[in-house]
């Protein structure tokens, strides 16, 4: 039993998610952390952006969830119905930032830079989109200098993979 989320992902081969009582996950590590069964497992685990949104298209290969920012294409199905409210949780490894125009419409939220912080290996951004929300986007530092290097007050393009993100109806 533990508190420390980074013991508990590096040292177990399994780990329960417990909340007032209940279990509401127990799998490995990367089960929960890439696939968490609940907002509140998601948002425990972890860092994550989470976008509420409504689920406008539903069918078996593909789901569609319109949220304030942005329009999602998930490249699976969901066991769900249109019009359901529903979460979508994107972890800020996951996504990209580009200073020109995805051709994809899906996927992608405009914003502006308005944090940084660098960590040697990586750095962090905090994008905040037109609705005022906030977008946490985590870049690996492969290159010693970009030529796309991003600072504060940049206008960005934030973009992820459709099968980036979960879904999350509790």
């Amino acid at each position: 039993v533990t508190h420390d989320q980074e013991e508990a992902m590096t040292m177990a081969s399994r780990i329960a998610i417990m909340s007032e009582g209940r279990f509401l996950q127990v799998g490995a590590p990367g089960e929960i952390y890439e696939t968490p069964a609940t907002r509140f497992v998601a948002d425990f685990i972890g860092n994550v952006n989470l976008m509420d949104g409504t689920l406008e298209v539903d069918q078996p290969d593909h789901v569609i969830i319109g949220c304030t920012d942005c329009k999602h294409f998930v490249g699976h199905g969901i066991t769900g119905n249109e019009g359901m409210a529903v979460t979508v949780a994107l972890r800020p490894e996951k996504i990209h930032l580009s200073r020109k125009t995805p051709e994809d419409e899906y996927n992608t939220a405009q914003g502006t830079i308005k944090e940084l912080s660098y960590f040697g290996s990586f750095t962090v951004y905090h994008v905040e989109l037109a609705s005022g929300a906030r977008l946490k986007v985590s870049m690996t530092n492969v290159q010693r200098h970009r030529d796309d290097e991003f600072t504060w007050g940049d206008t960005v393009y934030a973009h992820w993979s459709r099968s980036a993100h979960v879904v999350l109806t509790q």
